[in-house]
């Protein structure tokens, strides 16, 4: 977690890749054998270039969260949420493009939607106010899928679901990201094998007492090895 830099929703395109390479040298040191960009504005950016300058496996978020979000649209109406830099680089409309040319999209971008959550604002009158502020143009455009297009955003998901209606379909690609991670690590043979006990180490880089509370909001438990880098 590059916790000393977030939001990378509002970066420039050059500091959100300079940022992404710089955290996979980091990673690299602890030999991972796969990593996972969960930043929506580092996927959107850095993906390509990530991929160019490493050789591990490198997955993203937007393509998962795209396939599913196309799969679940009755109508042909999908949302797209998410920082202002996601949405300005143009990434996920691209990608539904690519799966159907028909559907009609409608983005916004919910810069404080971030820092709401950041701040433990999950269930504030004020969170559900801004909410409805900023989706109300896409509950007239009558969408009938949303996506998620920020890790942040999930934990928001009442105040969303209740801005857009509850026909509307939310869309969290982070299951799907899931099991594209297994299903590559399967096809490369590198799944674990060992039936000994799991160990998450967490590596952030500023303020680990702010991460721990809010990586448990996220995680649903208590984060123990936190290691500041």
């Amino acid at each position: 977690g590059d916790t000393a830099r977030v939001p990378y929703g509002t970066k420039s395109k050059e500091s959100i890749i300079c940022f992404s390479k710089e955290n996979v040298k980091v990673l690299l040191k602890h030999k991972v054998k796969m990593v996972v960009v969960a930043c929506n504005s580092s996927s959107s950016y850095a993906l390509a270039h990530l991929r160019k300058a490493f050789h591990v496996p490198i997955v993203g978020v937007v393509h998962p969260g795209v396939q599913k979000a196309v799969a679940l649209t009755k109508r042909k109406r999908i949302g797209v949420i998410a920082t202002s830099a996601t949405i300005a680089s143009g990434e996920y409309e691209k990608a539904i493009r690519r799966c159907d040319k028909r559907i009609k999209i409608f983005s916004k971008a919910c810069p404080l939607f971030v820092p709401l959550v950041e701040e433990g604002w999950f269930d504030k009158s004020a969170t559900l106010a801004i909410a409805q502020e900023y989706l109300a143009p896409l509950k007239r455009a009558k969408i009938d899928t949303l996506i998620l297009g920020c890790t942040h955003y999930p934990l928001l998901k009442w105040a969303i679901a209740k801005s857009v209606g509850k026909n509307v379909i939310l869309v969290d690609s982070a299951k799907a990201v899931a099991e594209m991670v297994k299903a590559l690590l399967t096809q490369t043979r590198q799944t674990r094998v060992s039936k000994g006990a799991l160990k998450h180490t967490f590596l952030i880089s500023d303020r680990p007492q702010k991460f721990q509370r809010i990586a448990a909001n996220f995680l649903g438990e208590k984060i123990k090895r936190i290691i500041k880098v």
